[in-house]
């Protein structure tokens, strides 16, 4: 499945090349899905390439092939909240435990909130908004009326938070948040990531808690804060 802006890349690439017998610029790329920097195109053409819908031929500019069109299309987001989620990287292993703990739900106090679908603990990906489905979710997580959502974890790079790969993330939407707390940032209007948020003078700092990861640096208006961490619910 490709994400939207997956999708609406390789239309508007197919579009010029029936049209002008060309693929387009990065620049005219970068207009027509009005992003703000060319690293997201080259984002989701490496992703695009990757998933066998594009080949780019090497020692030529403006030279990518359709190789395929998509079959399935991504679905519509729901309301006017649309948290970015994401499919994530795979982790690397979930020996280390610290931190964790295993939760009980008992259904006589539990509130359902919806999942939504999954979000990187890992290098930041395209965003994906997937189907939701309700999950039953402790009470004591939910802070009074406040809206809440579940992500399912992928990726390692919150391991050492007690944060593993398949743990469901109870998220609180909120657009603001405190430092040193782990939140939901969408990077960029299409990337999304589970990391712990620093504030650095103008700059955010998005840390990951393994150290096979370094910390990104991202200008305040590049990072939007889609929720906070508020809890974890693992299976074994």
């Amino acid at each position: 499945m490709l994400t939207r802006k997956q999708h609406e890349l390789l239309m508007f690439i197919h579009s010029r090349i029936q049209t002008d017998g060309i693929s387009p610029s990065f620049d005219e790329m970068k207009t027509a899905l009005e992003l703000r920097s060319k690293s997201g195109i080259h984002r989701l053409i490496t992703a695009l390439e990757e998933r066998g819908f594009i080949r780019r031929m090497p020692h030529r500019a403006r030279a990518i092939e359709i190789i395929r069109m998509p079959t399935d299309m991504v679905p519509q987001a729901r309301g006017n909240f649309r948290p970015a989620v994401i499919e994530g990287d795979l982790g690397h292993g979930r020996d280390s435990r610290a931190g964790a703990a295993r939760i009980e739900t008992d259904e006589q106090d539990s509130r359902s909130v919806p999942l939504i679908g999954r979000i990187a603990a890992g290098l930041p990906i395209e965003a994906l908004q997937q189907g939701t489905v309700q999950i039953g979710v402790p009470s004591t997580m939910l802070s009074g009326s406040a809206e809440h959502y579940a992500l399912e974890v992928k990726g390692d790079s919150m391991i050492d938070a007690g944060i593993h790969e398949g743990d469901v993330a109870v998220i609180r939407r909120q657009e603001t948040a405190n430092n040193g707390e782990i939140v939901v940032a969408l990077i960029e209007d299409h990337e999304a990531t589970l990391k712990r948020l620093r504030r650095k003078g103008g700059s955010i700092a998005l840390e990951a808690a393994n150290t096979a990861y370094e910390t990104r640096l991202y200008r305040a208006d590049q990072v939007q804060i889609q929720g906070r961490l508020v809890g974890l619910i693992r299976t074994y």
